[in-house]
């Protein structure tokens, strides 16, 4: 299992740069300064059409772009062909949106994961597709506004929980799985220096709360992103091997109400609504709690 590291014990060196055209208070950002940073120089990094090229202006070797659905398959190259030439030194890295993760992605990441390959998965998860305009993915929370689900006379949001991904990806029974959060940066970086080395298969699903598409004041992002993990919105957790293990377990969880009324894409939730998610919330940290420390399948 992961150990937090303090953000002292990195090094200096910055791969990201300070000037690109990232929103204001885009955690997404967050994500890919602290990977850029754990991973280092010898990183061959992945995206796909997402909000990355936006904040993505990392200073790597080696960067490459694909179209949404190829991610898997190009890192599987990339993997299989440092394999070959036995450049052991050269970690390939995904850095990927929900959207291009959780659906467009999905088949490719399924059987990536299925094959075991040799990479590593990053999804900063801001919950829908932000970069052409707020579009629902199936990582959006229930209820939530987005333009695809707005408000109306026939829609309350959208309908559907968030998809549980990276219990999916650990059913695949994959070496490494986790879940981080950009206001917890000292167990990301642990999660993502622990999964640096291993070989095989490895996901992390990083919450990366959005101002723009969320709608709330952008210098509250690692706010929000605070208060989803404490209200059990966002729970920290890591399989290794199959075995569970919380990373965080607050004493007592917040209540999601204020959580959620915080963002303007809840605005306009009922009492009832609030209590239909926060049974959801509950009822998912009660199996967490019954599998921690113990086989997830």
């Amino acid at each position: 299992m992961s150990k937090p590291i303090p953000l002292n014990k990195l090094d200096d060196v910055e791969f990201i740069t300070p000037a690109n055209s990232a929103c204001q208070g885009c955690a997404g950002s967050i994500v890919a300064r602290i990977v850029a940073k754990v991973i280092g120089k010898d990183m061959v990094r992945q995206e796909v059409a997402c909000c990355g090229p936006a904040f993505g202006n990392i200073n790597q070797p080696a960067f490459y772009g694909e179209i949404f659905e190829g991610a898997g398959a190009m890192m599987t190259g990339f993997a299989r062909a440092f394999k070959r030439t036995e450049r052991d030194d050269i970690r390939v890295v995904g850095i990927v949106g929900d959207g291009g993760t959780t659906d467009i992605g999905f088949q490719g990441l399924s059987a990536a994961a299925e094959r075991d390959e040799d990479f590593l998965w990053v999804c900063y998860d801001n919950e829908a597709y932000m970069n052409t305009g707020g579009q629902r993915s199936s990582a959006t929370t229930k209820y939530a506004t987005t333009t695809t689900t707005p408000l109306g006379e026939f829609s309350r949001g959208k309908k559907e929980q968030k998809k549980p991904l990276p219990l999916l990806v650990a059913m695949h029974r994959v070496p490494y799985t986790a879940t981080a959060s950009v206001a917890y940066p000292e167990d990301f970086i642990g999660k993502l220096s622990y999964a640096k080395p291993v070989k095989g298969f490895r996901f992390i699903q990083v919450s990366a709360p959005c101002p723009t598409g969320w709608r709330f004041d952008p210098r509250y992002s690692v706010k929000v992103a605070k208060d989803m993990v404490l209200s059990g919105l966002w729970p920290l957790y890591e399989v290794t091997e199959g075995t569970l293990k919380l990373s965080l377990k607050p004493k007592e969880l917040k209540p999601v109400k204020d959580v959620l009324r915080s963002q303007g894409r809840f605005r306009h939730i009922t009492d009832d609504e609030v209590d239909d998610i926060q049974g959801w919330v509950d009822e998912n940290w009660a199996r967490l709690l019954e599998k921690d420390g113990g086989p997830v399948f």
